[in-house]
């Protein structure tokens, strides 16, 4: 260990001496590039290894009824392994990423490097209806973050490298690399400089080589645009965006309250049994919501519906235009429903897939109603609105309308659709926005303000240490005590002109005493031993207490109440004060920190 320890520290100080921080970060941002290029490779490929293994000999060979046994086995096996291997709590990759860059300035664990990349696959190769993305996400950004800490890089860089390692990871994913690169920004409300645009460039660059290597020209979504997009379509997107407005909507209220539902359940092994039982039951009678469902989405593209359909439950008429819509509708409904589910129960992945998945089937049901209404002239593209409505969708659940239009876009490899993904894609957004605030990766961490936002002013207040800004040399003073004892053995001994008033054996803080509140008197002995300490102390203008307030409400505080002292206490106790001076010089420090 002390071997190691010596040669990355004669490591550091070669590199402090050869190469400039900013040519370090570059360097660093392609390496982060190819291990989340590689971690989206191993994920794919176990993935697909467990569903070709599930869903290829079992069910072709013996009969449908395993699609109810697979996914309450895969949970149980990530609950193994997260008991016994992992020994720690996989969180969901995009809002654990999100969580470690507002509350632990970047730091993420080790064990988060490999969590996602032992559970996620078994939890989607068993039919868990969740994507791949979030986990990638993850693991790229849990790798950066260790070697920024490996290599005593700021915290500042920290972050740029975590946002280098999620755009790394889109990129590979779907080799769109610019759209990867405005998701870093968007998702991770990284400021865009000069800075940081060179190294999230290479990152994406390095991830989308290292995705061609391994899967050659392999696209998730491979499609080209037959049909052109025209003005007069412009009212029909219209309403593909208010729509998916409504759909994004709802995922995120039944995504949430199921969330609740299964909070409330103590037991992990109640969770697992109910959660695997209602997902095999769904996956049985609706084998589209196994796994990701790019198969799904990739045949509706294709004009396809059959292939999607057919064996439905129900046994309905294909051939019957609002049967097709019907089924298309159950499907969306359902989706969420079922993703919900596999997280409830335990399982590891992200909503990206699920969102893309609803609103390629949202974008096609609306196409074949609007088609099937026979009122309008002219008929509109159900592959355009399937694509689109993919964007709607992303654009109302994750809050990324610049993501949605971008991976679209360059996804069709062509920008023929702009304008209908930036009509679809704003509508949805505004309406969604409008009802919640927050996106389903955000709205946990937004809940308790410890969100990061683009706010800079927000992020570094976010950013600042409560504990770090605590002075703990004001002498106190008890309910009891005289005037005499006060000048005598608190005002000489004191270098402030505040004194805390507390209670002698519970520790709660009574009051304060402001030197100008004995000045008056304090020389006049002939009241040293009639005036008590309850007599001469006042309320605080406000007190800051460590359980509830968070820096920005600290800062409110000394607006609102003019003072340059406030009291601080914890659990209801006294535990020092914050003056304006060392906050405003803490606030200071971290601006500068934050925007290197």
């Amino acid at each position: 260990m002390g071997h190691k320890k010596s040669w990355l520290t004669k490591f550091l100080v070669w590199r402090a001496k050869h190469i400039s921080h900013r040519q370090f970060v570059v360097i660093l941002s392609i390496l982060v590039g190819f291990t989340s290029g590689m971690g989206a490779v191993m994920l794919k490929n176990l993935t697909h290894f467990f569903q070709h293994l599930m869903e290829g000999k079992l069910v072709e060979y013996y009969h449908q009824a395993f699609y109810f046994v697979f996914p309450i086995i895969g949970l149980a096996l990530v609950r193994i392994i997260i008991k016994y291997v992992i020994r720690n709590k996989v969180s969901h990759g995009i809002p654990s990423t999100l969580y470690a860059i507002s509350k632990r300035k970047g730091i993420m664990d080790r064990y988060q490097m490999f969590g996602s990349l032992l559970t996620a696959p078994i939890t989607v190769g068993f039919g868990g209806s969740v994507g791949l993305e979030g986990p990638t996400v993850a693991t790229g950004a849990a790798i950066s973050s260790n070697i920024a800490r490996a290599l005593h890089l700021n915290h500042a860089t920290r972050i740029l490298l975590i946002s280098c390692a999620c755009a790394g990871a889109l990129s590979s994913i779907f080799k769109a690399p610019i759209a990867a690169i405005v998701f870093a920004i968007e998702v991770f409300s990284l400021d865009l400089t000069l800075a940081s645009l060179l190294p999230l460039l290479l990152a994406s660059l390095s991830a989308i080589i290292t995705s061609y290597f391994f899967f050659g020209n392999d696209a998730l979504l491979p499609f080209k645009i037959v049909d052109g997009f025209t003005i007069s379509d412009v009212p029909f997107y219209m309403i593909l965006g208010v729509f998916g407005g409504i759909t994004s909507i709802y995922f995120t209220e039944v995504y949430t309250r199921v969330q609740k539902f299964f909070d409330k359940l103590g037991s992990p092994i109640q969770k697992l049994l109910l959660g695997g039982v209602v997902i095999g039951v769904l996956v049985f009678l609706v084998p589209p919501l196994y796994g990701e469902g790019f198969d799904t989405m990739n045949n509706l593209v294709q004009g396809n519906t059959d292939a999607v359909l057919e064996n439905n439950i129900l046994n309905l008429d294909l051939n019957n235009g609002w049967s097709v819509i019907l089924l298309l509708a159950g499907l969306v409904a359902f989706k969420i429903v079922a993703s919900a589910l596999t997280f409830g129960a335990g399982g590891v992945g992200g909503i990206f897939a699920p969102t893309l998945f609803m609103g390629s089937l949202m974008g096609n049901c609306v196409a074949k109603f609007i088609n099937h209404l026979g009122i309008f002239k002219n008929m509109v593209s159900e592959s355009n609105f399937t694509l689109v409505g993919m964007t709607g969708l992303m654009a109302g659940v994750l809050h990324a309308p610049l993501t949605a239009i971008f991976l679209i876009a360059e996804v069709t490899g062509g920008y023929e659709l702009f304008i209908p993904l930036m009509v679809t894609a704003a509508i949805s957004y505004a309406l969604a926005r409008y009802i919640h605030p927050h996106s389903v990766y955000a709205m946990e961490l937004a809940r308790k303000g410890e969100l990061i936002t683009h706010n800079k002013d927000h992020a570094v207040l976010m950013f600042m240490e409560m504990d770090k800004v605590i002075e703990k040399n004001f002498l106190p003073v008890y309910p009891k005590m005289n005037l005499g004892d006060i000048v005598h053995k608190v005002v000489t001994q004191s270098t402030r002109n505040i004194f805390p008033v507390i209670h002698e054996k519970k520790g709660t803080l009574l009051g304060i005493i402001l030197m100008d509140d004995i000045r008056p008197i304090m020389f006049d002995q002939t009241m040293y031993d009639t005036v008590t300490a309850t007599d001469v102390m006042q309320t605080p203008p406000s007190i800051i207490d460590l359980d509830v307030d968070k820096m920005a409400d600290v800062m409110k505080k000394f607006q609102d109440s003019g003072a340059w002292n406030l009291p601080v206490v914890k659990d209801g106790k006294y535990e020092g004060f914050i003056s304006k001076s060392k906050l405003l010089t803490a606030y200071r420090r971290e601006l500068i920190n934050y925007t290197q």
